[in-house]
Order: structure tokens, then sequence, then C-alpha cells
């Protein structure tokens, strides 16, 4: 539904005709005493300076929005100038005014907005005002264009409500980190957004997540995303474009029929100072150290003691964290003396070898020296190899037995482990197995049943008493994991057949959310996937192009001007969401070229 505008460049009577016969509301003086709740939200009635009022002072500047009714101030945030100041609006109410005032001077012949979309609420009930977009000139001039987008998720493609978008005419890449932009605007909950009155000039666009809410960018808090190339809006504001208009939230159909020219997609960027931030000691013989920085590069490694076979170490796949271990049979220190020679951010900005000694601490080792006595403490996991065995019902046949220790392991005996298969009439049968090690994680492994998995099977896994021993000389106990794969007769399953595989892409089936993943596969040719075991409900499948082919999602680099790695979504009707019913086995077929190309 559209809702009230005050329409910024008609005269005083044109601007508040249309509230003058609205429906009256409740008394807002005191409670209602009876009749029906006051749901109408309040409206303006006033403004002092007029809208499109030219040549406004640009000191001591303020404006007084005058509503039909008592109001409050719900949110002191949401009253957004742009081009913002250094110091946010100052507001206040009084009586059944707002007064909207500043704190430093406006800039010279400048096009202003004021926006008051969801700030003010009636005094009663709460009524939210849906809100109005107030225009005013410090020079002889209104500007009078536009332009439209959409602020998603990288990852998710879902809208992001309050982004700040923001347009700079300096086209220097800096300018976002020092400068204020010359107009910005905030997302509604459809992460759309309209940035208007603007000046016919180039611009570069950006939205970020202004955590300090400063509308200055800070890569190690903010979010952010950028437009490729320049822009130039060429739209021109009119009183009828329903893209300037404003709407109620919850009217999906007015919100999204909205047209927009930009999409912005919102990832975190990847910090560009490398230094060691942090440093662990997990227990006797493991500890970690974690960069600021991705793709850490070290040229050598050393712990004063021990000569470079007793040490263990490995990076995560980002090579942001380093976990290392002592295999040394041998008492371990309170203090691990941790040498690292690696390529440090200096003061210039450029990378440089470095030699920094850490300090790895035991914990409690302090409150060993004053006669603390650990061994009260001890627990069984103290103790023993400890290790994690899991499978899950739905993934059994996709990923296994999933099997993960908490140290690295130097004695195995993976051929006294033992498969055994249940069959429906309750037969034990010994099944043949294999072990993988995992490439990335010396200390993980997959064990899979080597015959095709059946419905209405049992599958157990034993592992024996002292079947592995870890680097600190500890046995594992006995465990045993059962596992059959799902048998619900209303389950579904959804098959995808790819065509036209364009280079390495990553599929994942999300849930309605999008917040998890419930089954991912990597492919870099044409596939037949499938998602097995679907309960009734909505899913997603997302497509990632793996440009580096490294398996994960990478984010993107504002200073290289590199997008985010491409995520787009399966559609079906041009709808994200498959609405899979109960008890039916679908397939679908799709190039992935074009999905990606959309």
């Amino acid at each position: 539904m559209k809702l009230r505008r005050l329409i910024p460049l008609l005269a005083a009577a044109a601007v508040f005709a249309p509230v003058i016969f609205a429906p009256s509301c409740a008394n807002t003086t005191q409670s209602p005493t009876g009749g029906p709740k006051d749901t109408i939200p309040p409206y303006i009635t006033n403004i002092v300076p007029l809208p499109g009022t030219l040549n406004v002072p640009t000191a001591k500047t303020r404006i007084v929005f005058t509503f039909n009714e008592y109001v409050v101030i719900k949110d002191q945030k949401n009253i957004y100038l742009s081009p913002p100041l250094s110091k946010p609006a100052k507001s206040r109410i009084m009586g059944k005014n707002l007064v909207v005032s500043f704190e430093e001077d406006l800039r010279p012949n400048t096009t202003y907005t004021l926006d008051l979309t969801g700030a003010i609420a009636d005094n009663n009930e709460g009524n939210m005002y849906p809100g109005y977009t107030y225009v005013f000139s410090t020079g002889d001039r209104i500007d009078s264009l536009y332009i439209t987008g959409i602020v998603q998720e990288a990852t998710t493609l879902k809208p992001v409500k309050g982004a700040t978008v923001m347009l700079y005419k300096n086209h220097a890449d800096s300018a976002v980190f020092l400068e204020r932009p010359v107009a910005s605007v905030k997302t509604d909950d459809w992460g759309y957004f309209a940035l208007a009155y603007l000046q016919d000039t180039l611009y570069r666009l950006y939205a970020i997540r202004d955590d300090a809410g400063d509308n200055l960018y800070d890569p190690q808090s903010d979010l952010v995303a950028f437009h490729d190339s320049l822009v130039q809006p060429t739209l021109k504001v009119n009183d009828t474009v329903p893209e300037l208009l404003k709407y109620e939230m919850k009217d999906t159909a007015a919100c999204l029929a909205r047209k927009t020219r930009y999409t912005l997609n919102l990832f975190r960027e990847r910090p560009s100072k490398q230094y060691i931030v942090n440093k662990v000691r997990v227990s006797d013989r493991s500890s970690y150290i974690t960069f600021m920085a991705p793709d850490a590069w070290i040229d050598s490694l050393w712990i004063k003691g021990y000569p470079d076979r007793r040490i263990i170490t490995q990076f995560n796949i980002q090579q942001d964290s380093l976990e290392i271990w002592v295999n040394d049979p041998r008492p371990v220190p309170d203090t691990l003396h941790l040498f690292v020679n690696y390529r440090k951010t200096d003061t210039t900005g450029a990378l440089k070898p470095e030699l920094e000694h850490v300090k790895l601490y035991r914990e409690g080792a302090r409150r060993k020296a004053v006669g603390y006595n650990a061994r009260k403490d001890l627990k069984h996991e103290d103790t023993i190899c400890v290790y994690k065995l899991d499978a899950k019902p739905e993934t059994v046949e996709q990923k296994g037995f999933e099997l993960e220790f908490r140290d690295p392991i130097v004695y195995e005996k993976f051929d006294s482990l033992r498969l055994i298969m249940v069959n429906p009439r309750q037969q034990l049968i010994d099944g043949k197995f294999s072990v993988e090690k995992d490439s990335l994680n010396l200390r993980r492994f997959t064990i899979r049943p080597r015959d095709k998995m059946l419905s209405g099977w049992e599958y157990r896994l034993k592992i024996p008493h002292r079947a592995f021993r870890d680097i600190n000389g500890f046995y594992s106990d006995s465990t045993e994991v059962k596992v059959k794969l799902p048998d619900d007769e209303k389950l579904s399953s959804l098959e995808l057949v790819l065509s036209d595989v364009p280079g390495k892409v990553i599929v994942d089936l999300l849930n309605e959310s999008r917040k998890e993943v419930l089954r991912s596969y990597i492919i870099d040719k044409p596939a037949t996937l499938l998602f097995p075991y679907l309960r009734k409900g909505k899913y997603c499948i997302r497509f990632t192009e793996d440009i580096n082919r490294n398996s994960i999602v990478d984010t993107g680099s504002l200073l290289e001007r590199r997008q985010p790695e491409k995520v787009r979504f399966f559609k079906i009707g041009g709808d994200i969401f498959l609405d899979h019913p109960e008890m039916t086995d679908l397939t679908q077929n799709a190039s992935v070229r074009e999905i990606l190309s959309d």
C-alpha cells in the first residue's frame, strides 16, 4: 500500500493537502477511554522551512516538522542527513514538533535530503510514521536526478537492511576510507535504496555496513560493496515515480515491483595488514598462532630446544591460523619459545621479513609456581587419545564415517577397526571399508563402506581399545557408532542434472533461511547430483563460481577492484525456493553456464 508522502517541490498548500483530509485518530493528549484502538500513524501538517526551499543558511540551520499528534523519536539514527556531516543531526521533541538541528555548518551550494523513515512513532500506541524525505538546498537550485538499486549479502544474496549506500565525486579508491560521501542513504527492509536529488556527474558507488555510524569505511569492522565502474544518474525526480514513494514494508508486491539498476554485493574484505594477532597454548604439546590476514608467508619456524623433526605444523585452508605440535616424549616446559620468521606488514604497507619471538605459556603455569596441584584437576580426557567419530544418516553415503583426533597420531591400527552390517533380518555381516586421510587436516580421516549402503540396513563401526596413540603418548578408548539410512516413507529426493559446466563450481543445498548447508558438491564437468532424504519444505540450491579452484568461497578486494566470487541460485519460474512436497522424487535439468550468467 502506498503511504502518504509530502511532495517537496510543490507549493505549501499542495504539500499538505493530502493530510488535511486524512481520517482523524484518537485523542493523543491522553490514553483513549473507549472505542477502537488507534492504528493510524501520525502525519506531518507543516514544515519550516518548506520543502524545496533554496538558499537555506549554512550555519545554525534548524528544521521543524509539525505532526498532527504527539510523537516520540523511536530511533535517532534513522533521522539521516545526506550528504552526512561528521556528527549526526540533533533531534528533540517540542510539543507536537520534531526539531532537527546540526552541530556544524552545512556545505554551500549543496542539495540536502533529510530522511525520517523508521524514526518517528505516535506517543500512545507506537504507530510508526511511514517516513518522508525532506529536501532543501543551500544554493540556488535543487538537483533533480536519482538512481536506485539493492544491497545484498554476497554469499546468500539476501537483502541487507540498514546498509549505507554512498556516492563519491572523488574517484580515488581511498575516498571511501577518508572522506564522507556527497550523497548517501540507508537501505530498507528489502535492501532497496533510492538516492535522489543528485547532480548530473560521474560517481563512485559503494555500500557499507557502517558499524561505527560515521559514514566512513573501516575494513577492520565494516562490510563493503562496490560497483565496478563509474555511475551517472540519468533519471529525473518526479512526484509520481513509484521508486521514490514510501511503502509499507509488508506490501511485498509493491516493494518488489520497484525497478532497480544497480546490485551491490556486500562482503567482508580480507585484511590488508599482515601480523600475528593471537597466540594460544592449547595443551602441553599443542598451540596455535593466528594472523591478521590470510595467506601468511612463513620462511621458517622453530621452537627453542627442539629439532625440526619434532615439530608438526598445519595451516588452515585460508592460511591465517597455524596449529603447532611438539612431538617429543620428554616433559614439555611451562613456556615454549617459538620463533617465527615471516613476512610482516611494515609502516609503509609492504611485506618485509620479520623474526618474531612468541612465548607460549602453559595454562596454570603461574598458579603452579605458587603451589597449585594440577593433578587434582585432571580429567579422563586429559589422559587418553581424544577423538570424535561421527556419522549422520542423511549424509553418511557421501561423507562416510568421520573420524577426527584432537592431536596428531603417531601410531594407528586401522585394520583393527570393524565395520558390521546388520540386515533387516538382524544378521551380522562383516563389511569392508576404505580409509582416506584428509588432505587439508592431518588429524582427520574418512572411513567409507566399500559396498553400496542399503536402506533398512544398520551399519556399526567399532574402534577397539588402544587402536591409536597420539603425540602425548596416550592410547585411545574404544567406541562404537551406529547409523542407518533414513527410511521415512514421507521423505523425498531431488536429482539435479547439470550440463555446460564452464569451470570449477561449488553446488550447495541450503535450507529456507539460507544459513545451513545441508549437502555440498564440487564439480568441474557435467554431473548428476542427488539430494536425497528431503523433508517437506523449502530449499534452495546455490552455485558458486570457484575461479581460483580452491574449493572455498573467496571474498573480494576493494583496492584491487575485485568482486567476491559469483554466487547464483537455481530458479524455477523466477523463484529461488524449491517447495518440495512429501514422497516425491524430482529431476531438474539445468545449464550451469546459464545459471551463472543470470
